[in-house]
């Protein structure tokens, strides 16, 4: 048998060796690693096992695609979509906040399953760069909108900019607070 060179998923071997290992029940070749001794199978018909389908699920969320429409365009389910966007929410790293900058914040009301269960989102843009800076979703109150204001004003900024709620005038300094 004339082992095949491919990089292991399971114990990262750089080029390990891959030799032919039975069929799975549908026909497919499997091939097992010689170092860790894992068997796998190396040429998927689904489209959900490749190797670079979460890269891909991230660009078409940054493009604005919904969950169907990425499903649809990768080929693969929508739950499955929905279970690596999941995953992949798992893995994100808080971005960094700058000080002295300008903000812009606002809310956004969505639900949950059904439209019984209301929710309200509420974030910070950074004004320049439109990135956003800090989210959280929750119930329409001081609570849910209070722990997003107080990343901002952590980061000593030079203005927020909000809508006209109400609620904003007790939670943000008059002197930074812009409407």
């Amino acid at each position: 048998m004339q082992p095949t060179f491919y990089t292991c998923s399971r114990c990262v071997g750089e080029n390990s060796k891959f030799i032919k290992f039975g069929r799975t029940k549908r026909g497919k070749q499997r091939f097992q690693c010689t170092s860790c001794r894992k068997t796998s199978v190396l040429d998927y018909s689904y489209q959900a096992y490749r190797k670079n389908i979460n890269t891909k699920i991230i660009r078409l969320t940054k493009e604005g695609m919904g969950i169907r429409s990425i499903a649809r365009f990768l080929r693969i389910s929508a739950t499955t979509t929905l279970k690596r966007i999941i995953n992949i929410s798992g893995h994100l790293q808080q971005p960094v906040v700058n000080c002295n900058k300008v903000y812009e914040v606002d809310e956004l009301r969505t639900y949950i399953g059904n439209k019984k269960q209301i929710v309200w989102l509420v974030y910070a843009l950074e004004k320049d760069s439109k990135n956003v800076i800090c989210f959280n979703l929750g119930k329409r109150n001081n609570e849910t909108l209070n722990s997003v204001i107080k990343t901002l004003i952590n980061s000593h900024p030079e203005k927020i900019y909000t809508d006209k709620l109400k609620n904003y005038r007790y939670l943000i300094p008059e002197k930074i607070h812009q409407t």
